[in-house]
């Protein structure tokens, strides 16, 4: 029995790492078709994961230009999916997190009245302009999705809070944790032109680019690197840089040309899971890596003033340092000094699941299908 077709959309990364798993997982059911449409919202980032996960989109929208702005993106979005939405007429369109593709992918089929599921639904900061703009992105598409796929319970809690049902929010775990398990390998070989970095030393793995950390906060927390590396003579800090030149170029300056600072070019997906495996911190204001690295034993702290993932503080694998230089310094002395309070962070559960996120997205989604050609819609 034919139970219909699902349109997956995405546009970064961080999107294709984690809807990769589910593409995937959906490939196996012979009885649904999966379109993939990228919009290519951040094209140099998305390729690489692409052909990692050996993903051929059906559609590409290229959109990626140089200095684009949130309304070049939202409405190359919304026009781009419109011609595709009305030629393949799915009976649901899969979205992921908090980016502006997720956000305008998810109106796009609410104009074409087609239902929309929500993969890494209900993370929220209730500060609207904390993280800008995901933060309004993930709520908004929550008013528009019919399936919510929560990581945690905390993500469900939140999704009843602002009076979604209780029976379309499902708890299926991360399907970050799904790509990670999948890529990471204890006899990972780096490839040639990888920095000689001395596996010796203890390694800082650190990533910045988030909007509100723009200006001053960034320069605080690159101080605070230059500290800690004065301080502790056996760490070496790696530092994969954001190609956006409002980080790029303020890292150079202030990090360029020091000792044990390896300023590289961002890097594919593969050696990345691996870095964070032979890394022993991690300093970030990503959002996914609070996820990714407690599984792999890695404290992390974070970079940013608030975070949409509060099980992962609770839980003690990462701790929200903001971006005061001492407060930096502070509390990576601590992990860099007491193996007590390294390992206990280190040690930590991570609340993010068992790697079998996909296999549940995919069995609701399925369910869903079968009600809706069975004629049962609500």
């Amino acid at each position: 029995m034919y139970l219909g077709k699902v349109m997956v959309v995405f546009g970064t990364r961080p999107e294709a790492i984690k809807m990769a798993p589910v593409i995937k997982e959906l490939e196996k059911i012979d009885n649904i078709r999966t379109v993939v449409a990228v919009t290519a919202q951040h094209r140099d980032m998305l390729d690489q994961v692409l052909h990692l996960f050996q993903i051929i989109p059906d559609y590409d929208l290229d959109l990626m230009k140089k200095q684009q702005d949130l309304y070049s993106i939202t409405t190359g979005v919304l026009n781009g999916l419109r011609e595709i939405l009305e030629k393949e007429r799915p009976d649901l369109v899969l979205v992921h997190g908090d980016t502006t593709t997720t956000f305008v992918a998810a109106l796009a089929a609410f104009y074409e009245k087609i239902p929309v599921g929500h993969v890494e639904a209900g993370l929220r900061t209730h500060n609207k302009y904390s993280p800008f703009p995901e933060e309004m992105n993930r709520s908004l598409t929550a008013r528009l999705a019919e399936l919510h796929f929560a990581p945690t319970d905390t993500a469900r809690e939140n999704l009843l809070m602002e009076s979604v049902a209780a029976f379309k929010i499902w708890v299926t775990g991360n399907t970050v944790i799904d790509a990670l398990l999948d890529t990471v390998h204890p006899d990972y070989q780096f490839p040639p032109d990888f920095p000689a970095l001395d596996f010796k030393h203890r390694l800082l793995l650190v990533t910045t680019h988030r909007r509100e950390n723009w200006g001053n906060k960034m320069r605080d927390i690159y101080e605070a690197l230059i500290e800690l590396a004065d301080e502790f003579k056996d760490i070496e800090v790696v530092f994969p840089v954001h190609k956006n030149p409002i980080v790029k170029d303020v890292a150079m300056e202030m990090l360029g040309n020091r000792e044990r600072f390896h300023l590289i070019e961002p890097l594919d997906y593969e050696p990345f899971a691996n870095l964070m495996k032979n890394s022993y911190l991690i300093l970030t204001d990503s959002g996914g890596l609070q996820e990714e690295a407690p599984s792999l034993g890695k404290p992390v702290l974070v970079l940013r003033d608030t975070t949409e993932r509060p099980e992962a503080v609770k839980a003690g694998t990462v701790k929200l340092v903001g971006t005061n230089r001492q407060a930096i310094v502070k509390e990576a002395r601590l992990l860099l000094s007491s193996q007590a309070e390294y390992e206990k962070m280190a040690f930590a559960i991570n609340p993010y699941g068992d790697g079998k996120a996909s296999q549940r997205i995919v069995k609701v989604i399925s369910e869903f299908l079968y009600v809706r050609s069975s004629g049962m819609k609500n």
